[in-house]
């Protein structure tokens, strides 16, 4: 398949390419497109054709589900069996923008689309190219992040032409994802609204509209034996090729210790990398150290912390120390990301 590449400005979309691009996700295909949160992989959402080809352009497997991007609340009824009042409190607040909210679904959805399950994802992002695409394309985008399955998330579109040409059919390259973290996903199918995934909508300004709200014990855990309940929980996602470790610890003894354990491994001739801080950055000793930014700034932090796990990737980076975050607010998505990057593999020094 030969893959076509637009490059697009989010405040001048071009309206001749984006008509062609939803032909091409209502005739089947797959198109690549920029969304606040990551770049995006989108087929027709109630085709089950394209949900496959989906799976299959990522190497993805089939029971983990994707999420259904509409552009207009007056398209949620026909996918979803009940809206329930938490989700009109949660989308007059928070839609568009990064939170997926989980429904019942219609018999409309197809199951392959929903990794199987009776219930569906479905997001509206604020992105104007992701809106004008699904308007385009009839109203209803299937849309993982256009990565292959496992590996970080792409924010550029440089990553997403790594991993997917001449696997889908365009490729719609508006420069850096905003925000640079997947969506938060909240499910409104249990009575009480749960957590399944942190993201930019954190669990604080979930309380702020809903009250109570509670976070799934499966968010961080690395138990992948269940159906997973959304995308993100079942598999390990958003590695790099490297191995990764997470330290966690006051910087006066993580520093120090990341820099023994990376010094054993250049000695046997592994290629070393650091994910710092603007505040640590300048105390370690590694082959590659790359800072995500400040600590006070975790806005910062998530924008930057997919490309740089891409960018060791580039450089061939073999052992990745990375500085844990505090798990409040944005934290808790930040951690949620870079404890799925490194399977679990935490060290936490008293």
């Amino acid at each position: 398949m030969e893959t076509e590449l637009v490059r697009m400005d989010r405040e001048q979309a071009d309206p001749q390419a984006l008509e062609r691009a939803g032909r091409i996700i209502r005739s089947g295909g797959l198109v690549v497109f920029p969304t606040e949160t990551v770049y995006g992989l989108g087929g027709d959402a109630l085709n089950p054709d394209s949900s496959r080809k989906i799976y299959a352009a990522k190497g993805r497997p089939s029971d983990n589900p994707l999420i259904v991007h509409i552009a207009d609340m007056g398209d949620l009824p026909r996918i979803v069996k009940r809206i329930p009042q938490e989700a009109y409190l949660l989308a007059k607040r928070y839609w568009p923008g990064p939170l997926t909210m989980i429904f019942e679904k219609a018999d409309s959805v197809p199951p392959q689309t929903t990794g199987g399950l009776d219930t569906v994802a479905v997001r509206m992002p604020s992105d104007p190219i992701a809106r004008a695409l699904i308007a385009a394309s009839g109203g209803y985008i299937a849309a993982p992040s256009a990565n292959r399955s496992g590996r970080p998330s792409p924010t550029l579109a440089r990553y997403v032409v790594e991993d997917m040409d001449g696997r889908v059919d365009m490729i719609i390259d508006a420069g850096q994802a905003l925000i640079g973290l997947e969506s938060t996903i909240v499910d409104l199918t249990e009575g009480k609204p749960v957590i399944l995934r942190p993201g930019y909508i954190t669990e604080e300004m979930l309380r702020e509209v809903l009250g109570s709200v509670e976070v799934d014990g499966a968010v961080n855990g690395a138990d992948s034996s269940q159906p997973p309940r959304a995308p993100g929980m079942k598999y390990r996602h958003y590695a790099p090729k490297g191995r990764l470790f997470i330290v966690e610890g006051q910087a006066d003894r993580a520093v120090p210790y990341i820099n023994d354990y990376l010094a054993r491994e250049r000695a046997e001739g592994k290629k070393t990398g650091v994910i710092a801080t603007d505040e640590t950055a300048g105390r370690y000793r590694a082959g590659s150290i790359k800072s995500v930014g400040r600590r006070s700034d975790p806005e910062q932090i998530a924008r930057e912390i997919f490309r740089i796990l891409r960018e060791f990737d580039d450089e061939g980076t073999e052992v990745i120390c990375a500085e844990g975050f505090g798990e409040s607010g944005l934290g808790a998505a930040i951690m949620n990301r870079l404890l799925r990057a490194a399977g679990h593999q935490v060290i936490r020094l008293s």
